[in-house]
């Protein structure tokens, strides 16, 4: 049986397993349950009533938040020598071509987004055994296959993420850290959980939002009330 310490029985205490919170409770309680000594992730997990087996209800998508997720993300940019001074210009962490390939193949993957120009991705595709599993694959569907890399490093340091369902339906991501403010992790909630909304698939049927948790790196999970986002 694993050993729970007292601090975590303590905290799974103020949780009621059995409630559905508001957003705003919610984002309170996350920051008075964490019990990490770091700044931990304050994480969402939303199930969604869809079949990620079909191609058009294998939801993905990206999305702005507006405060960030508090964690500076790691930006390698794959480009022709013409791109690479408007790359690092924006403040790309590492900008190349050919080295970063070789590094990829040997399994290098110590970065957060990949962006690369459509001209080098026939040199990219035989990455995706490393980089798919991983979800960091440049694709065009989420602004990460382009010719202005500058505005997508921009938006990739300014708090844009990407977000994609899972094969059990699941959508996770990382909205902000315990650090931030009640209201800041609110408003970063609630503009992930409308994009994934936007995303609805006109074939799904029935119930879309099946189920939302949120969650720091080291606490119990909270469910959060779909019903308010139910319009």
């Amino acid at each position: 049986m694993a050993f729970i310490s007292k601090k975590r029985k303590a905290v799974n205490g103020k949780v009621n397993a059995d409630k559905a919170y508001s957003l705003k409770d919610a984002s309170s309680l996350v920051k008075e349950i964490n019990t990490a000594k770091f700044d931990a992730s304050v994480d969402l997990h939303v199930r969604l009533g869809v079949d990620p087996k079909k191609a058009d209800q294998a939801i993905r998508g990206t999305v702005t938040l507006p405060h960030g997720t508090g964690k500076t993300k790691r930006v390698l940019v794959l480009c022709t020598p013409d791109k690479e001074a408007a790359a690092q210009e924006a403040g790309a962490d590492y900008v190349g071509l050919d080295e970063f390939v070789t590094k990829i193949e040997g399994g290098w993957t110590d970065i957060d987004v990949i962006i690369a120009t459509p001209a080098v991705m026939p040199k990219i595709g035989k990455l995706g055994k490393v980089l798919g599993p991983r979800n960091l694959m440049p694709n065009p569907k989420t602004g990460t296959v382009t010719n202005d890399v500058a505005a997508a490093v921009n938006e990739v340091k300014g708090g844009k993420i990407a977000f994609k369902v899972d094969k059990t339906g699941i959508i996770h991501a990382s909205i902000g850290r315990v650090s931030f403010s009640p209201e800041k992790i609110v408003e970063n909630s609630q503009e992930f959980i409308n994009a994934i909304i936007k995303a609805k698939p006109a074939t799904a049927k029935g119930t879309y939002l099946k189920g939302i948790s949120m969650a720091s790196s080291m606490s119990p999970g909270i469910a959060v009330d779909t019903k308010a986002f139910i319009h």
